[in-house]
């Protein structure tokens, strides 16, 4: 198993680099932002480019993290992740198979799956995922139509998930300490670090909060 499958579990801080989200904001600034502020993983997240443009962008952020321990997962493209060979894909419900991910990307790559309770998340560690994203915890515009699982999810998964598991969706400063008080370790942030105004000092609160 190579060291930064191995890694996921000591991860506190997951980065969602959503070019949506960005809105006018550099992709690679803001992912060379996140990298100095010492993020553990970086997700390159786009719903709205064509496949050749996420290519590109992934070939970029692909040549800036390669040398560094942050993570690099691409979200949803099984394909582009096999392409630039990255360290994994985080995959939805509605995606492609677990299974089929696997067949395609191998053993040492890592890959995560979204769920949204505890039969999808024992689903998904059974057939072998290597970490979940829980969520979204509160409401949030960048999951319109989902309603918050709420706090209850995630006393549930601290006693029966046995993976890492990163809360998302709404997440911040403001209601990181409520997060941190139901079990969860770990948290993934879209919104609270693309629009932050200061990333490094953000990323330093989170930290500081995700690990006490």
């Amino acid at each position: 198993m190579n060291w930064k499958k191995r890694s996921i579990k000591d991860c506190r801080l997951y980065a969602i680099l959503d070019k949506d989200v960005l809105v006018k904001r550099s992709l690679l600034n803001t992912a060379r932002k996140m990298l100095d502020a010492g993020v553990d993983i970086i997700q390159y997240r786009d719903k709205s480019s064509d496949k050749k443009t996420i290519l590109k962008h992934s070939l970029i952020l692909k040549k800036l993290l390669q040398k560094s321990r942050t993570i690099f997962i691409i979200n949803d493209h099984v394909d582009i992740a096999s392409l630039v060979d990255s360290d994994g894909v985080h995959l939805g419900q509605d995606d492609l198979s677990l299974g089929g991910a696997r067949k395609l990307l191998g053993p040492e790559k890592i890959i995560g799956i979204s769920c949204r309770g505890l039969k999808q998340a024992l689903i998904a560690q059974n057939e072998g995922a290597d970490y979940l994203g829980l969520g979204p915890v509160f409401s949030t515009p960048v999951k319109k139509g989902f309603s918050p699982v709420g706090l209850e999810k995630i006393r549930e998964f601290e006693k029966n998930i046995r993976i890492p598991y990163f809360v998302i969706g709404g997440i911040n400063c403001n209601n990181l300490l409520r997060v941190r008080s139901a079990g969860a370790k770990r948290a993934a942030i879209c919104r609270g670090l693309c629009r932050a105004q200061d990333i490094l000092k953000q990323t330093r609160k989170i930290r500081s909060i995700l690990n006490n």
